[in-house]
């Protein structure tokens, strides 16, 4: 751990550097699966759901950023390559071989609710530990995903009824 500004002893800070740079590889890997949604859509809805995709990317780019930045703040080393995300990331895999809009939205749909989770779990141990900073972060971003996880939900209704997300091994996602 480097010198930080925080107030928070050092055992808090790495605890907290480990927690933010778990939720940067998963971020990291949100923001990649939206990308591949965004790149490989096909079909009627594509673009409502392109500029979706491209929106959502986006904002999770910001946020990914701002939770590198918290970890150095901290005094710690924010970690986000292609090998360390693949290695660290709790989300589900992006499958590779979808292009219906729906499937798309289903997929985002799992990995957005993964992401949400770890969210509140991160808030909590922020919160463990005294850090506010964090937690106020975490608390932030969640609101931010919170309200794209409803978008993608409300897409899955079709003519009032919901098309029920399945995880991708064909079983219905809880």
């Amino acid at each position: 751990m480097f010198k930080s500004p925080s107030h928070l002893p050092e055992d808090a800070r790495k605890r907290i550097a480990e927690s933010l740079n778990a939720n940067l590889a998963d971020g990291l890997d949100l923001q990649l699966a939206i990308k591949v949604a965004h790149w490989n859509i096909k079909g009627p809805r594509f673009p409502g759901l392109h500029l979706l995709f491209d929106t959502f990317a986006a904002d999770i780019t910001n946020h990914n950023d701002t939770i590198a930045e918290r970890a150095v703040t901290l005094g710690a080393k924010a970690f986000g390559t292609a090998r360390h995300v693949a290695k660290h990331s709790r989300l589900p895999e992006y499958p590779g071989a979808l292009m219906d809009g729906d499937a798309h939205v289903r997929a985002l749909t799992e990995c957005f609710a993964s992401y949400a989770t770890a969210l509140r779990a991160d808030i909590a141990h922020a919160t463990e530990v005294e850090d506010a900073g964090s937690a106020a972060l975490y608390t932030d971003i969640s609101r931010g995903v919170d309200t794209r996880l409803g978008f993608l939900e409300a897409y899955l209704h079709h003519d009032g009824s919901r098309i029920e997300p399945t995880r991708h091994n064909g079983r219905r996602a809880e």
